[in-house]
């Protein structure tokens, strides 16, 4: 039972990541994790799947192996973030304490990008992509 619920919820943030790597306003990073997450614990047949797809390696793979992330990924991340916390913010205008905590929380997630994950050149990307290639056909 407890890994249908994983794989049904692994589905349903596949389903948000999908959506987000698409639109702007949705940001695909959080979700993609959670499926990752939940597919690792419902199957591993599910879980190499989701690992193979193209949606995964392009967003979270080099990320989840500890490499990093090139500009581009971490730039669209930040910038699809800030767009929906900035609706959250003017939302509470007449609420400030959540004005200041949706503050906090958004110059963690600027500073976390910036400086807590290590950044990939693109040349460096394209090399790790290339191994990744060679490893999973031997």
């Amino acid at each position: 039972m407890k890994k249908v619920l994983y794989a049904i919820l692994g589905c349903f943030g596949l389903a948000l990541g999908a959506v987000g790597a698409v639109l702007p306003l949705l940001p695909a990073f959080p979700f993609l994790m959670l499926a990752a997450y939940c597919f690792a614990r419902s199957s591993q047949r599910l879980h190499h799947w989701f690992t193979s797809t193209k949606l995964y390696k392009n967003n979270l793979e080099s990320f989840v192996k500890g490499r990093g992330m090139t500009w581009g990924t971490k730039i669209r991340i930040m910038v699809t973030v800030t767009l929906v916390m900035s609706i959250g913010f003017f939302m509470m205008g007449n609420v400030p304490v959540g004005r200041i905590i949706l503050g906090c929380v958004w110059l963690f997630h600027i500073l976390l990008f910036l400086f807590g994950i290590k950044t990939l050149s693109p040349a460096q990307a394209e090399h790790y992509r290339k191994l990744d290639e060679e490893a999973s056909k031997a």
